[in-house]
């Protein structure tokens, strides 16, 4: 795996560790959530793999890792990532996950239905 390919997959993985909720405090919607979790794992992973490629920066090899949000930029450069899906994707998942260990399964199927809407078919 090449390096380029290598910083798809660490965008990705960055934008699920910020979706990431510990299953403690998993409830009734727990199950939905995962489901969600899965659909857009793959839709970051398609994005990941068949994506362009860009010349890295010049402070690329100025640390060991690029950082999630200087990768995410670099895609958004690219045209690959729309930052206010992943924004959208990321504060509804945070809410359903809350609503969940609240045990408001009502407003954990809206959030997750708000993550639907912004994914697309």
């Amino acid at each position: 795996m090449n390096s380029e390919n290598m910083k798809r997959l660490l965008i990705a993985g960055a934008f699920l560790s910020t979706a990431c909720h510990s299953t403690a405090y998993a409830g009734s919607c727990a199950a939905d959530i995962d489901a969600m979790q899965a659909r857009v794992d793959a839709k970051l992973e398609t994005i990941a793999a068949t994506g362009r490629f860009a010349p890295e920066s010049i402070s690329a090899g100025m640390s060991d890792q690029p950082t999630p949000r200087s990768i995410a930029a670099a895609e958004a450069r690219l045209g690959e990532l729309n930052q206010h899906m992943i924004r959208n994707v990321r504060r509804a998942m945070t809410r359903a996950r809350a609503a969940d260990a609240r045990g408001n399964e009502g407003r954990c199927e809206k959030e997750l239905a708000r993550v639907q809407r912004a994914l697309g078919p």
